[in-house]
Protein backbone atom coordinates (compact mmCIF):
# COMPACT_ATOMS: atom_id res chain seq x y z
CA UNK A 1 0.00 0.00 0.00
CA UNK A 2 2.66 2.26 0.97
CA UNK A 3 3.90 1.50 -2.88
CA UNK A 4 0.33 2.71 -4.42
CA UNK A 5 0.29 5.83 -1.94
CA UNK A 6 3.87 6.66 -3.50
CA UNK A 7 3.34 6.19 -6.66
CA UNK A 8 0.17 7.98 -6.82
CA UNK A 9 1.63 10.94 -4.66
CA UNK A 10 4.32 11.03 -7.73
CA UNK A 11 1.83 11.30 -10.08
CA UNK A 12 0.27 13.69 -8.51
CA UNK A 13 2.94 16.29 -8.05
CA UNK A 14 4.39 15.32 -11.88
CA UNK A 15 0.91 16.37 -13.29
CA UNK A 16 0.49 19.33 -11.13
CA UNK A 17 4.12 20.42 -11.64
CA UNK A 18 3.44 20.19 -15.52
CA UNK A 19 0.18 21.70 -15.39
CA UNK A 20 2.12 25.02 -13.88
CA UNK A 21 4.46 25.04 -16.98
CA UNK A 22 1.51 24.82 -19.26
CA UNK A 23 -0.29 27.70 -17.30
CA UNK A 24 2.60 29.88 -17.66
CA UNK A 25 1.23 30.99 -21.36
CA UNK A 26 -2.04 32.54 -21.52
CA UNK A 27 -4.01 34.10 -24.20
CA UNK A 28 -2.36 37.72 -23.42
CA UNK A 29 0.84 38.55 -23.26
CA UNK A 30 3.00 42.27 -22.68
CA UNK A 31 6.23 43.68 -22.48
CA UNK A 32 7.09 47.36 -21.72
CA UNK A 33 8.61 49.78 -24.24
CA UNK A 34 10.76 53.02 -23.20
CA UNK A 35 10.68 55.83 -24.46
CA UNK A 36 12.67 59.08 -24.78
CA UNK A 37 11.71 62.37 -26.22
CA UNK A 38 14.13 65.47 -25.37
CA UNK A 39 13.52 68.84 -24.37
CA UNK A 40 14.18 71.00 -27.37
CA UNK A 41 14.71 74.64 -27.87
CA UNK A 42 16.24 76.16 -30.96
CA UNK A 43 15.88 79.13 -33.01
CA UNK A 44 17.57 80.61 -35.99
CA UNK A 45 16.99 83.01 -39.14
CA UNK A 46 16.65 82.43 -42.45
CA UNK A 47 18.28 82.08 -45.31
CA UNK A 48 21.39 81.50 -43.44
CA UNK A 49 23.90 82.69 -46.18
CA UNK A 50 22.11 86.01 -46.28
CA UNK A 51 20.76 86.96 -43.21
CA UNK A 52 22.74 90.30 -43.00
CA UNK A 53 20.62 93.01 -44.08
CA UNK A 54 21.58 96.89 -44.97
CA UNK A 55 18.66 99.43 -43.87
CA UNK A 56 19.51 103.41 -44.16
CA UNK A 57 18.61 106.59 -44.78
CA UNK A 58 17.97 109.15 -48.06
CA UNK A 59 19.51 113.12 -47.40
CA UNK A 60 16.68 115.30 -48.42
CA UNK A 61 17.15 117.54 -51.71
CA UNK A 62 14.33 120.37 -50.16
CA UNK A 63 15.67 122.48 -47.11
CA UNK A 64 13.20 121.70 -44.25
CA UNK A 65 12.74 118.47 -44.82
CA UNK A 66 13.48 114.91 -42.72
CA UNK A 67 16.04 112.59 -43.94
CA UNK A 68 13.47 109.76 -45.74
CA UNK A 69 14.22 106.00 -44.20
CA UNK A 70 14.88 103.47 -46.88
CA UNK A 71 12.21 101.15 -47.99
CA UNK A 72 11.54 98.01 -45.29
CA UNK A 73 13.00 94.83 -45.35
CA UNK A 74 11.21 91.31 -45.21
CA UNK A 75 13.90 89.05 -46.60
CA UNK A 76 14.38 87.03 -43.62
CA UNK A 77 11.94 84.51 -41.49
CA UNK A 78 12.17 83.31 -37.78
CA UNK A 79 12.54 79.30 -37.75
CA UNK A 80 12.13 77.24 -34.34
CA UNK A 81 11.85 73.89 -32.93
CA UNK A 82 10.27 73.01 -29.55
CA UNK A 83 9.51 70.55 -27.22
CA UNK A 84 7.93 71.92 -24.05
CA UNK A 85 8.78 70.78 -20.67
CA UNK A 86 6.47 69.17 -18.39
CA UNK A 87 7.27 72.00 -15.67
CA UNK A 88 6.88 74.84 -18.75
CA UNK A 89 3.92 74.12 -21.06
CA UNK A 90 4.95 77.25 -23.08
CA UNK A 91 7.75 79.32 -24.58
CA UNK A 92 8.32 82.92 -25.93
CA UNK A 93 11.12 83.92 -28.40
CA UNK A 94 12.45 87.24 -27.28
CA UNK A 95 14.81 89.88 -29.54
CA UNK A 96 17.19 92.48 -28.85
CA UNK A 97 19.72 94.87 -30.67
CA UNK A 98 23.11 94.80 -28.81
CA UNK A 99 23.70 98.57 -29.58
CA UNK A 100 21.05 101.50 -29.93
CA UNK A 101 22.21 104.04 -32.69
CA UNK A 102 21.61 107.61 -31.97
CA UNK A 103 18.25 108.84 -33.51
CA UNK A 104 16.97 106.03 -34.68
CA UNK A 105 14.31 103.32 -33.78
CA UNK A 106 15.13 99.71 -35.52
CA UNK A 107 11.62 98.04 -36.26
CA UNK A 108 10.79 94.65 -36.47
CA UNK A 109 7.33 93.12 -37.16
CA UNK A 110 6.75 89.22 -37.29
CA UNK A 111 3.98 87.97 -39.34
CA UNK A 112 2.16 84.89 -38.60
CA UNK A 113 3.70 81.28 -39.44
CA UNK A 114 2.92 79.98 -42.15
CA UNK A 115 5.17 76.77 -44.00
CA UNK A 116 5.34 73.69 -43.65
CA UNK A 117 5.68 73.48 -39.51
CA UNK A 118 3.32 71.92 -37.21
CA UNK A 119 2.32 71.93 -33.30
CA UNK A 120 1.57 74.48 -31.32
CA UNK A 121 3.14 77.58 -33.07
CA UNK A 122 3.36 81.04 -31.21
CA UNK A 123 1.55 83.96 -31.61
CA UNK A 124 3.35 87.03 -32.98
CA UNK A 125 3.69 90.64 -31.01
CA UNK A 126 2.69 93.89 -32.69
CA UNK A 127 5.60 95.83 -34.21
CA UNK A 128 8.42 96.15 -31.88
CA UNK A 129 10.93 99.05 -31.65
CA UNK A 130 13.91 97.54 -30.66
CA UNK A 131 16.15 98.03 -27.89
CA UNK A 132 18.77 96.43 -25.49
CA UNK A 133 16.44 94.97 -23.61
CA UNK A 134 14.78 91.34 -24.55
CA UNK A 135 11.29 92.24 -25.66
CA UNK A 136 8.87 89.04 -26.55
CA UNK A 137 8.49 89.16 -29.80
CA UNK A 138 6.38 85.64 -30.97
CA UNK A 139 4.97 84.26 -27.23
CA UNK A 140 2.38 80.87 -26.59
CA UNK A 141 5.15 78.07 -28.29
CA UNK A 142 3.99 74.82 -26.94
CA UNK A 143 5.83 71.94 -28.87
CA UNK A 144 6.08 72.66 -31.89
CA UNK A 145 8.25 73.02 -35.72
CA UNK A 146 7.91 76.07 -38.54
CA UNK A 147 9.61 74.29 -41.04
CA UNK A 148 13.59 75.04 -42.41
CA UNK A 149 14.50 77.56 -44.17
CA UNK A 150 12.60 80.66 -46.34
CA UNK A 151 9.23 80.93 -46.71
CA UNK A 152 8.64 78.85 -43.11
CA UNK A 153 8.22 80.34 -39.65
CA UNK A 154 7.72 84.62 -39.21
CA UNK A 155 8.41 86.20 -42.25
CA UNK A 156 10.15 89.22 -39.95
CA UNK A 157 9.81 92.90 -41.53
CA UNK A 158 12.76 95.66 -40.79
CA UNK A 159 12.64 98.92 -40.90
CA UNK A 160 14.10 102.19 -39.74
CA UNK A 161 12.80 105.22 -38.95
CA UNK A 162 14.61 108.50 -37.43
CA UNK A 163 14.14 108.81 -33.85
CA UNK A 164 10.01 110.59 -33.24
CA UNK A 165 10.62 110.93 -29.27
CA UNK A 166 8.05 109.80 -27.26
CA UNK A 167 6.65 106.11 -28.05
CA UNK A 168 9.98 105.55 -29.89
CA UNK A 169 13.59 104.98 -28.55
CA UNK A 170 15.33 107.54 -30.09
CA UNK A 171 15.16 111.11 -30.48
CA UNK A 172 15.66 112.90 -34.08
CA UNK A 173 17.91 115.38 -32.38
CA UNK A 174 20.05 112.77 -31.38
CA UNK A 175 21.15 111.96 -35.17
CA UNK A 176 24.33 111.85 -36.32
CA UNK A 177 26.12 111.22 -39.77
CA UNK A 178 27.95 108.04 -39.64
CA UNK A 179 28.91 105.93 -43.16
CA UNK A 180 28.46 102.77 -41.62
CA UNK A 181 27.27 101.60 -38.42
CA UNK A 182 26.24 97.82 -37.48
CA UNK A 183 23.97 96.80 -34.84
CA UNK A 184 23.55 92.67 -34.08
CA UNK A 185 19.98 91.64 -33.23
CA UNK A 186 19.68 88.62 -31.45
CA UNK A 187 16.43 86.14 -31.40
CA UNK A 188 16.35 83.91 -28.30
CA UNK A 189 13.90 80.63 -27.46
CA UNK A 190 13.36 80.49 -23.57
CA UNK A 191 10.76 78.94 -20.94
CA UNK A 192 8.06 81.33 -19.92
Amino acid sequence: MKKLNVSLAVCFFTFAFAGTLQAQDTNTDNHTITISIPEVALVDIEPAATKNITLGFTAPTEAGNPVTASASNNTLWLNYSSIKSVADPTRNVSVKVNALIPGIDIHVTAAAATGSGGGTLGTPAAQITLSAADQTIISGIGSAFTGNGANNGHNLTYALAAGSGPGGVAVYADLQATATTVATVTYTISDN
